[in-house]
């Protein structure tokens, strides 16, 4: 049995615990990660069953036909992104409380990256080569 991961928002108002498994990190520069985070997203991803989320606060946000994120309604920080119908949940890394373990090991949409910074030295996959836990 792995370890359980905990982590939350930025007041403590939606906090969550997974206690399976957690994939390396994929970066995304799509202009929707972006403009969701000010910068490039850095998410992780668990097995739906293995995720319970605590708190009032979390509030979601239908941000495509095919997927929403999910944020604290009371200091914004954004937590998750889900495809609908799946069985695994985005976690953005940064909300994990302590040490991860986990290092970013691709990226994708990079076509639309910001001018300002350069991309991280790592693989660059299609969405449809993102393989879930």
């Amino acid at each position: 049995m792995s370890k359980a991961t905990h982590g939350s928002c930025l007041c403590g108002s939606t906090a969550y615990e997974v206690s399976g498994n957690l994939r390396p990190v994929c970066v995304c520069h799509c202009t929707q990660c972006r403009k969701s985070s000010g910068h490039y997203v850095a998410a992780t991803q668990c097995m739906m069953t293995d995720l319970k989320i605590h708190g009032e606060s979390l509030i979601w946000f239908k941000s495509s036909d095919i997927a929403e994120r999910g944020f604290c309604g009371t200091c914004g920080s954004n937590l998750f992104w889900r495809r609908a119908g799946a069985d695994h949940m985005s976690i953005f890394s940064g909300t994990i409380d302590g040490e991860t373990g986990l290092s970013i090991a691709s990226q994708l949409n990079v076509e639309s990256k910001g001018d300002y910074y350069t991309l991280p030295d790592v693989p660059v996959i299609s969405q449809d080569m993102l393989v879930p836990i």
